[in-house]
Order: structure tokens, then C-alpha cells, then sequence
């Protein structure tokens, strides 16, 4: 049961690219991989723009607050090297041995998708609260759409980092499970007698063996033999 467990095969198997890009949680991961390159690249390129063209100096879109942007970013950003190292460690998940070892990642996985949910869930609040105080300039009106875009991509990753954690939740209980499975098959005292050899259908029974010779009963005084008298 040391290989099979959180919900991947014995340790050693084959790799198969094409059915691990197939997995759901493979497919989520590059979704939301996606989405933070969509929210942190709109904010980059198109969310830093001038006020007005008397003013040459750059500013945050979102209410002129710099916070929000580079909060944005960062979040993106942090979303998007926690999925490649995520999926390389699905990749190579098989691969890990011990027990130990794979319950670590799958609480790794667990606590850090739980976090980029909440990360994901502070930027769109804060983005779209800073967006709604904004005062459109025509310099700012160039790029509402790319705010817009970063404010709805934050919303959605919110849901696929949440969809990622309970996936997470449901590998580390199948893991807890197994594991109790295969201690519970004995007993934990260690004076309780080993279990017996089970009856099989292959097992003979003492009636098909014949009575073992020289068991007779024998005769105190046998035919022919007289005891001497002294």
C-alpha cells in the first residue's frame, strides 16, 4: 500500500505525457495559469497610462493608486510560477516512494492553492473597488478594457484555485484513508494471537486420513502364551 496512495499509483510507474495533460487538475492548473498571465500582462502593459496629455507622467489606472496594480501583479506573477512548479511536481508525483513524501506535497498543494484563492479574492475586491472610484480621462479610457480584463480573470481564478484546493482536500483524505486501511488489518496489541490460516476449499479434514497403525487395543493375556509362575 507504500506506493498506492493520495490518489496516484505504485511509485516507478511510466510516464504518459498525453494522459497527464489529459488530467482534470492538469487542465485546471494550465487554466489558471492562463488567467494569471491575462491579469498580471493587462495590468503591465496597458493599465499604466497617462492621466491626460498635458501630464507625460504614467499612473495606475486604478484610481491612480499604485497599490492596486502592483498588488495585481504580484499576485499574478505568484500565481503563475506556483502553477509550473505545481505541475512539474504532478508530473513527477508517481515517482515519489514514501508516504511521507507524497502526504507532504498533497498538504503543499492544499495550503498553497487555499492561499492564491484568498490572494485571488483580495485583488478582485480591491481592483474592482479602485476601479469603481476611478474618474475615466480619455488618457484612462484607453485602458478600461485591459482593467476590466484583469478585474473579471481575478473573479474566475478565484474559482479555480478553490476547485484546486478541494481537489488537494480529496487526495489527502483518499491518502488517510488507504493508510488506515492498511494498518487496521491487524490487531495493535501485540499480545493479541496472529490470525489463523483461513479454511479453503484446498484444506483436508482429519476424517480423510485412515486411523494411525498400532493404536488396536491389545490383549492383556495373547493366544498361546502362558505366564510362568515363579
Amino acid at each position: 500500500m507504500e506506493g498506492a496512495s493520495f490518489g496516484a499509483g505504485r511509485a516507478g510507474g511510466a510516464i504518459d505525457p498525453v494522459d497527464f495533460v489529459k488530467q482534470p487538475q492538469t487542465l485546471l492548473r494550465v487554466t489558471t495559469w492562463i488567467f494569471s498571465i491575462v491579469v498580471f500582462g493587462s495590468i503591465v502593459n496597458e493599465c499604466y497610462v497617462n492621466k491626460d496629455s498635458r501630464d507625460p507622467t504614467l499612473r495606475c489606472i486604478f484610481n491612480e493608486n499604485e497599490s492596486a496594480c502592483s498588488y495585481g501583479i504580484a499576485v499574478g506573477i505568484i500565481a503563475f510560477f506556483g502553477c509550473l512548479f505545481f505541475c512539474i511536481l504532478d508530473l513527477y508525483f508517481q515517482q515519489i516512494s514514501s508516504v511521507k513524501d507524497r502526504k507532504r506535497a498533497v498538504l503543499l498543494d492544499l495550503g498553497f492553492s487555499g492561499f492564491l484563492a484568498f490572494l485571488w479574492f483580495v485583488a478582485f475586491c480591491f481592483l474592482a473597488n479602485q476601479w469603481q472610484r476611478t474618474t475615466l480621462t480619455p488618457g484612462f479610457a484607453q485602458g478600461a478594457d485591459a482593467a476590466r480584463a484583469a478585474i473579471t480573470f481575478s473573479f474566475f481564478s478565484i474559482i479555480v484555485w478553490v476547485v484546486l484546493a478541494l481537489r488537494a482536500l480529496q487526495r489527502y483524505r483518499l491518502g488517510t484513508d488507504m493508510s488506515l486501511f492498511a494498518t487496521d488489518q491487524f490487531p495493535a496489541d501485540a499480545a493479541a494471537p496472529y490470525p489463523g490460516y483461513p479454511v479453503g476449499s484446498g484444506t483436508e479434514s482429519t476424517e480423510t486420513y485412515q486411523s494411525p497403525p498400532f493404536t488396536e487395543t491389545l490383549e492383556a493375556n495373547p493366544k498361546g502364551y502362558q505366564v510362568p509362575a515363579y
